[in-house]
């Protein structure tokens, strides 16, 4: 309350005219910095042990990995030797040339090949179930993937699965000769025609039946079908004759250039008639080796062409030195499809489907649809994936060990391996340490490329 003073004006009480905000302003400040500080030591505190497990388990290792590296095998200061050697080596510049074709083939392979498949499970019934067998590679680890592929590209059909269905399509369009080794014995009544095939000396009559024995064939490879050799009827109006393996076990048993019981036929065996260097007629033996030409053949000589002795297809050499890397990479897809799959289907899931309809409402077709809106609308998606492809592949170690055989090794040869090798195959862990340096610096562009990423993500 205020009292008027001797001039008519109200008189402010001291205690009134100065509040006390100046006084209760310190008093709050000081529990509020109190405060903060104890939250923030309380984080450190929770964010130590991972800090010392960061620092133990990641800086630490880079940090002695780049000082060991300008030290040579016994430990004496060498400079930048180990990195001279790294770059003249001609292992390490294999293994630097593989990891360049693993960074640029593997991700871009194994992302289209998820996105097809993505976009390929929405449209069918058993999308789910699909989904989960293209995925379940995922469960095995690189080890068992590389004994697995280790046996899939051995190049013997009857082992290997690769070399199996290639076998199959290519004996579908060009037939195999089951008689590779086969030639004409002694005092054969056929005689070479060059290149590979063998025909008869003199012409043959119609009426006279012909031998055309032959040898060379295991008793073990000789078809399943064949029955024992017999000699073939006259026929006036034809040529008639025997094809078979003109050889039996045990000394001076049989008879030279005759058919006996015990000798087998040689069925399917092709027979070409041959005047003046055209062929005129042609046919293929029965199972006991006996085939019969037509009146045209009469005069001609027979001919057995070199598709008959043909070496039999065996595939390819998956494993050898000029096909390692890609069947490696093929590997490394088939685990690997399935993780880009699941993650380009969980954003296909995220696209709107009025933009889909718009665009097929303006006439666009499933192509133009596919590659103008789908493909753009992932494309954050694809990059998280083609992103963390790269940095998996970067440090490639498990296939690349186990799936090459020795011969094929140096061939296949990646960065990863390579660091094993030196460190614990020449003990010099002055050139290992190098290597990782180098793939840590080749790791980091991808690795800010990613965070960029991922910042720009966020601010959206």
């Amino acid at each position: 309350m205020t009292t008027p003073d001797a001039g008519g004006t109200a008189a402010v009480p001291p205690a009134e005219a100065t509040p006390h905000t100046s006084k209760t302003g310190p008093h709050r400040a000081g529990p509020r910095r109190s405060v903060t500080g104890t939250r923030r030591a309380v984080a450190v505190l929770f964010l130590l042990p991972a800090l010392v497990l960061l620092g133990a388990l990641v800086l630490y290792p880079i940090g002695y990995s780049v000082g060991r590296s300008f030290f040579d095998k016994a430990g004496d200061f060498a400079g930048l030797d180990n990195y001279e050697t790294m770059f003249s080596d001609d292992g390490i510049r294999t293994a630097v040339k593989n990891n360049a074709i693993w960074l640029v083939a593997a991700p871009a392979l194994t992302t289209a090949l998820g996105l097809i498949f993505a976009v390929l499970t929405e449209r069918v019934r058993w999308g789910t179930a699909f989904k989960l067998i293209i995925f379940m590679p995922m469960v095995i680890s690189m080890l068992a993937a590389g004994i697995i592929f280790r046996l899939v590209y051995e190049s013997d059909p009857d082992r290997g699965v690769a070399n199996a269905l290639w076998v199959g399509v290519h004996d579908t369009f060009a037939e195999s000769s089951n008689f590779p080794r086969g030639h004409p014995g002694a005092r054969s009544p056929l005689e070479s025609a060059g290149g590979g095939a063998f025909v008869t000396k003199e012409p043959v009559r119609a009426g006279e039946p012909v031998a055309l024995p032959l040898t060379g064939v295991p008793p073990d490879q000789m078809p399943d079908d064949a029955k024992s050799a017999k000699p073939a009827a006259a026929d006036p109006g034809k040529v008639t004759g025997t094809a078979w393996q003109d050889f039996t076990r045990g000394k001076g048993r049989g008879k030279l250039n005759a058919p006996d019981a015990v000798e087998l036929g040689y069925p399917g065996i092709k027979i070409e008639a041959v005047k003046g260097g055209e062929v005129v007629a042609s046919t293929k033996a029965a199972a006991d080796g006996t085939f019969s030409l037509p009146k045209e053949a009469d005069g001609a000589q027979l001919r057995y062409p070199a598709s008959n002795f043909r070496e039999p297809y065996n595939g390819v050499d998956w494993l050898g030195p000029s096909l390692i890397t890609p069947a490696i990479i093929g590997s490394y897809i088939w685990m690997w499809a399935g993780f880009a799959m699941v993650l380009i289907a969980a954003g296909l899931a995220s696209v709107p489907r009025e933009l889909l309809e718009a665009a097929r409402v303006d006439g666009a077709n499933e192509w133009q649809v596919f590659r103008r809106v789908t493909v753009p609308l992932l494309a954050p998606v694809l990059a998280v994936v083609v992103v963390t492809l790269m940095i998996n592949v970067m440090k490639i170690f498990d296939l690349v060990f186990v799936i090459p055989p020795g011969s094929s090794k140096d061939e296949a040869n990646v960065l990863a391996v390579q660091l094993y090798n030196s460190a614990f195959g020449d003990r010099d862990a002055g050139v290992a340490s190098a290597i990782a340096v180098l793939l840590f610096l080749l790791v980091i562009p991808v690795m800010l490329f990613n965070m960029r990423r991922m910042r720009r993500e966020a601010r959206r």
